[in-house]
Protein backbone atom coordinates (compact mmCIF):
# COMPACT_ATOMS: atom_id res chain seq x y z
CA UNK A 1 0.00 0.00 0.00
CA UNK A 2 1.53 3.18 -1.19
CA UNK A 3 0.79 6.86 0.99
CA UNK A 4 -1.46 7.89 -2.65
CA UNK A 5 -3.56 4.76 -1.30
CA UNK A 6 -3.81 6.18 2.37
CA UNK A 7 -4.44 9.31 1.08
CA UNK A 8 -7.65 8.28 -1.24
CA UNK A 9 -8.92 5.49 1.86
CA UNK A 10 -8.97 8.64 3.71
CA UNK A 11 -10.06 10.73 1.30
CA UNK A 12 -13.55 8.33 0.79
CA UNK A 13 -13.74 7.72 4.26
CA UNK A 14 -13.90 11.37 5.26
CA UNK A 15 -16.08 12.64 2.32
CA UNK A 16 -19.48 11.90 3.58
CA UNK A 17 -20.43 11.85 7.42
CA UNK A 18 -22.70 9.02 6.95
CA UNK A 19 -19.48 6.53 5.97
CA UNK A 20 -18.18 7.59 9.39
CA UNK A 21 -21.22 7.28 11.21
CA UNK A 22 -21.22 3.67 9.63
CA UNK A 23 -17.63 2.75 10.46
CA UNK A 24 -18.76 3.75 14.17
CA UNK A 25 -21.63 2.06 14.01
CA UNK A 26 -20.34 -1.24 13.50
CA UNK A 27 -17.10 -0.78 15.42
CA UNK A 28 -20.02 -0.75 18.30
CA UNK A 29 -21.63 -4.26 17.34
CA UNK A 30 -22.09 -6.22 13.78
CA UNK A 31 -25.39 -4.77 12.16
CA UNK A 32 -27.08 -6.09 8.85
CA UNK A 33 -27.69 -3.37 6.60
CA UNK A 34 -31.46 -3.36 7.61
CA UNK A 35 -30.51 -1.58 10.98
CA UNK A 36 -27.71 0.21 9.80
CA UNK A 37 -30.33 2.18 7.89
CA UNK A 38 -32.06 3.39 10.83
CA UNK A 39 -29.17 3.91 13.11
CA UNK A 40 -27.45 6.31 10.41
CA UNK A 41 -30.51 7.86 9.19
CA UNK A 42 -29.82 6.73 5.37
CA UNK A 43 -31.04 4.92 2.95
CA UNK A 44 -31.05 1.03 2.33
CA UNK A 45 -28.94 1.93 -1.27
CA UNK A 46 -26.79 4.48 0.25
CA UNK A 47 -25.76 2.18 3.07
CA UNK A 48 -25.28 -0.95 0.79
CA UNK A 49 -22.82 1.05 -1.76
CA UNK A 50 -20.83 2.15 1.35
CA UNK A 51 -20.15 -0.76 2.99
CA UNK A 52 -19.60 -2.43 -0.54
CA UNK A 53 -16.70 0.56 -0.75
CA UNK A 54 -15.37 -0.75 2.78
CA UNK A 55 -15.02 -4.27 1.78
CA UNK A 56 -13.02 -3.07 -1.45
CA UNK A 57 -10.55 -1.40 1.61
CA UNK A 58 -11.10 -4.92 4.12
CA UNK A 59 -12.09 -2.20 6.35
CA UNK A 60 -15.17 -4.78 7.14
CA UNK A 61 -16.42 -8.19 6.35
CA UNK A 62 -19.81 -9.94 5.93
CA UNK A 63 -20.67 -12.83 8.22
CA UNK A 64 -23.63 -14.68 8.75
CA UNK A 65 -25.44 -11.81 7.32
CA UNK A 66 -23.92 -8.47 9.34
CA UNK A 67 -21.39 -6.93 8.66
CA UNK A 68 -18.16 -6.45 11.10
CA UNK A 69 -15.37 -4.10 11.49
CA UNK A 70 -11.82 -5.89 10.53
CA UNK A 71 -8.85 -4.72 12.96
CA UNK A 72 -7.71 -2.55 9.71
CA UNK A 73 -11.09 -1.29 10.05
CA UNK A 74 -10.73 -0.27 13.39
CA UNK A 75 -7.26 1.67 13.63
CA UNK A 76 -8.48 3.49 10.27
CA UNK A 77 -11.28 4.95 12.48
CA UNK A 78 -9.77 5.37 15.25
CA UNK A 79 -7.06 7.21 13.72
CA UNK A 80 -10.06 9.58 12.05
CA UNK A 81 -11.44 10.41 15.07
CA UNK A 82 -8.12 10.90 16.25
CA UNK A 83 -7.51 13.40 13.27
CA UNK A 84 -11.04 14.78 13.98
CA UNK A 85 -10.48 15.46 17.99
CA UNK A 86 -7.13 17.52 16.45
CA UNK A 87 -8.67 19.68 13.75
CA UNK A 88 -11.72 20.52 16.67
CA UNK A 89 -9.02 21.42 18.75
CA UNK A 90 -6.85 23.14 16.40
CA UNK A 91 -9.94 25.28 15.62
CA UNK A 92 -10.66 26.18 19.17
CA UNK A 93 -6.71 26.34 19.94
CA UNK A 94 -5.12 27.74 16.69
CA UNK A 95 -5.69 31.71 17.68
CA UNK A 96 -3.88 31.34 20.65
CA UNK A 97 -1.29 28.79 19.06
CA UNK A 98 -1.25 31.34 16.47
CA UNK A 99 -0.19 34.26 18.43
CA UNK A 100 1.93 33.47 20.96
CA UNK A 101 4.43 31.86 17.72
CA UNK A 102 3.55 35.29 16.15
CA UNK A 103 5.32 36.78 19.29
CA UNK A 104 8.05 34.22 19.43
CA UNK A 105 7.32 33.00 23.00
CA UNK A 106 8.02 29.43 21.79
CA UNK A 107 5.03 27.85 23.51
CA UNK A 108 5.46 23.97 23.13
CA UNK A 109 2.64 22.39 21.22
CA UNK A 110 2.66 19.69 23.60
CA UNK A 111 1.13 22.23 26.23
CA UNK A 112 -2.31 22.39 24.18
CA UNK A 113 -3.93 19.34 24.67
CA UNK A 114 -5.71 19.28 28.46
CA UNK A 115 -5.25 23.04 28.95
CA UNK A 116 -8.12 24.92 29.35
CA UNK A 117 -9.02 28.38 26.90
CA UNK A 118 -10.57 31.59 27.64
CA UNK A 119 -11.43 33.75 25.16
CA UNK A 120 -12.40 37.10 24.77
CA UNK A 121 -15.07 37.94 22.31
CA UNK A 122 -17.43 40.23 20.66
CA UNK A 123 -20.29 39.23 23.17
CA UNK A 124 -17.54 39.20 25.91
CA UNK A 125 -14.68 41.03 25.47
CA UNK A 126 -13.28 41.01 29.21
CA UNK A 127 -13.45 37.33 29.76
CA UNK A 128 -9.56 37.32 29.08
CA UNK A 129 -9.03 39.90 31.95
CA UNK A 130 -12.37 38.73 33.89
CA UNK A 131 -10.31 35.35 34.37
CA UNK A 132 -6.91 36.66 35.10
CA UNK A 133 -8.79 38.86 37.47
CA UNK A 134 -10.24 36.07 39.26
CA UNK A 135 -7.09 34.15 39.52
CA UNK A 136 -5.61 36.82 41.24
CA UNK A 137 -8.39 37.18 43.88
CA UNK A 138 -8.22 33.41 44.57
CA UNK A 139 -4.36 33.38 45.12
CA UNK A 140 -4.71 34.97 48.87
CA UNK A 141 -1.27 33.91 51.04
CA UNK A 142 0.39 32.28 47.81
CA UNK A 143 3.39 32.95 46.18
CA UNK A 144 2.48 34.98 42.57
CA UNK A 145 4.61 34.82 39.80
CA UNK A 146 3.36 36.83 37.05
CA UNK A 147 4.92 38.84 33.27
CA UNK A 148 2.36 41.12 31.72
CA UNK A 149 2.87 43.64 28.76
CA UNK A 150 -0.27 46.11 29.83
CA UNK A 151 -0.83 47.68 32.88
CA UNK A 152 -4.96 47.31 33.37
CA UNK A 153 -6.29 48.35 36.58
CA UNK A 154 -8.25 45.65 37.64
CA UNK A 155 -5.06 43.75 37.67
CA UNK A 156 -3.24 46.03 39.86
CA UNK A 157 -6.24 46.40 42.08
CA UNK A 158 -6.28 42.54 42.21
CA UNK A 159 -2.76 42.34 42.87
CA UNK A 160 -2.78 44.83 46.14
CA UNK A 161 -5.98 42.90 47.13
CA UNK A 162 -3.42 39.79 47.40
CA UNK A 163 -0.50 41.61 48.58
CA UNK A 164 -3.41 42.66 51.40
CA UNK A 165 -4.46 39.01 51.86
CA UNK A 166 -0.70 37.97 52.23
CA UNK A 167 0.50 37.04 49.16
CA UNK A 168 3.90 37.58 47.38
CA UNK A 169 4.35 38.92 43.92
CA UNK A 170 7.43 38.62 41.40
CA UNK A 171 5.99 41.05 38.14
CA UNK A 172 8.22 41.35 35.36
CA UNK A 173 6.72 43.68 33.03
CA UNK A 174 8.86 46.10 29.97
CA UNK A 175 9.34 49.86 30.07
CA UNK A 176 5.88 51.04 28.52
CA UNK A 177 3.90 49.62 31.24
CA UNK A 178 6.38 51.18 33.27
CA UNK A 179 5.70 54.82 32.27
CA UNK A 180 2.24 53.57 31.89
CA UNK A 181 2.06 52.87 35.66
CA UNK A 182 3.82 56.05 36.43
CA UNK A 183 1.92 58.44 34.52
CA UNK A 184 -1.78 56.65 35.59
CA UNK A 185 -1.33 54.80 38.57
CA UNK A 186 1.05 56.16 40.58
CA UNK A 187 -0.14 54.40 43.83
CA UNK A 188 0.09 51.26 42.54
CA UNK A 189 3.76 52.25 41.37
CA UNK A 190 4.60 53.34 44.58
CA UNK A 191 2.63 49.93 46.73
CA UNK A 192 5.46 47.91 43.79
CA UNK A 193 8.51 50.44 45.08
CA UNK A 194 7.53 50.18 48.80
CA UNK A 195 6.13 46.83 50.03
CA UNK A 196 8.54 43.62 50.64
CA UNK A 197 6.04 41.02 49.41
CA UNK A 198 6.56 42.82 46.00
CA UNK A 199 9.03 42.87 43.37
CA UNK A 200 8.67 44.10 40.44
CA UNK A 201 11.46 43.76 37.80
CA UNK A 202 11.57 45.86 34.23
CA UNK A 203 12.51 44.10 31.16
CA UNK A 204 15.09 45.94 28.49
CA UNK A 205 12.91 44.44 25.94
CA UNK A 206 9.21 44.55 24.97
CA UNK A 207 7.01 41.76 26.40
CA UNK A 208 4.18 40.69 24.16
CA UNK A 209 2.91 37.88 26.04
CA UNK A 210 1.37 37.48 29.45
CA UNK A 211 2.58 34.64 32.03
CA UNK A 212 0.91 33.99 35.32
CA UNK A 213 1.63 31.03 38.10
CA UNK A 214 0.48 30.74 41.50
CA UNK A 215 -0.04 27.11 43.43
CA UNK A 216 -0.47 24.26 41.14
CA UNK A 217 -1.89 26.83 38.17
CA UNK A 218 0.29 28.15 34.99
CA UNK A 219 -1.03 30.20 32.39
CA UNK A 220 0.01 31.81 29.59
CA UNK A 221 -1.87 35.07 28.10
CA UNK A 222 -1.98 35.94 24.23
CA UNK A 223 -2.48 39.77 23.50
CA UNK A 224 -4.13 41.23 20.24
CA UNK A 225 -2.76 43.82 18.07
CA UNK A 226 -3.74 46.68 20.27
CA UNK A 227 -2.39 44.58 23.24
CA UNK A 228 -5.66 43.34 24.50
CA UNK A 229 -5.73 40.36 26.84
CA UNK A 230 -7.72 37.73 24.46
CA UNK A 231 -6.43 33.97 24.97
CA UNK A 232 -5.86 32.56 28.31
CA UNK A 233 -4.48 29.49 28.50
CA UNK A 234 -4.76 27.73 31.77
CA UNK A 235 -3.10 24.33 32.95
CA UNK A 236 -1.72 22.11 35.52
CA UNK A 237 -0.25 20.03 32.94
CA UNK A 238 3.51 19.56 33.67
CA UNK A 239 4.98 20.68 30.16
CA UNK A 240 2.78 23.66 30.56
CA UNK A 241 4.19 24.55 34.00
CA UNK A 242 7.67 24.02 33.56
CA UNK A 243 7.55 26.17 30.23
CA UNK A 244 6.22 29.01 32.27
CA UNK A 245 8.39 28.34 35.05
CA UNK A 246 11.45 28.61 32.78
CA UNK A 247 10.11 31.22 30.39
CA UNK A 248 9.84 33.16 34.00
CA UNK A 249 13.04 33.05 35.36
CA UNK A 250 15.19 33.50 32.02
CA UNK A 251 12.26 37.04 31.92
CA UNK A 252 13.35 38.11 35.26
CA UNK A 253 17.24 36.76 35.38
CA UNK A 254 17.60 40.02 32.29
CA UNK A 255 15.53 42.50 33.94
CA UNK A 256 16.41 45.46 36.18
CA UNK A 257 14.56 45.87 39.42
CA UNK A 258 12.02 48.61 38.99
CA UNK A 259 13.89 50.88 41.41
CA UNK A 260 16.71 51.02 39.71
CA UNK A 261 14.69 52.44 36.71
CA UNK A 262 12.17 54.18 38.30
CA UNK A 263 13.35 57.11 40.04
CA UNK A 264 10.53 59.29 42.57
CA UNK A 265 9.19 62.78 42.19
Amino acid sequence: MTAEDGHDGAQYLAGSPVRVAILRALRENPQRPAELTGAVDATRTTVQRILAGFRERDWVVKRDAAYRVTPTGERVHEAYETLLTEVERGDRYGRFAATVERVGADFPAAGLPGSDLTVASDQNPLAAVDRLTELLHESCGSEIRAVSPVVIQPFNEAAAAALDDGASVELVIDRDVVDASVAEFEPATDRALDDDAAEVYVSAEPIEYGLFRCGDVACVTAHDERNNPRYVLESTEATVVDWVDETFAALRDDASKLSSVVERA
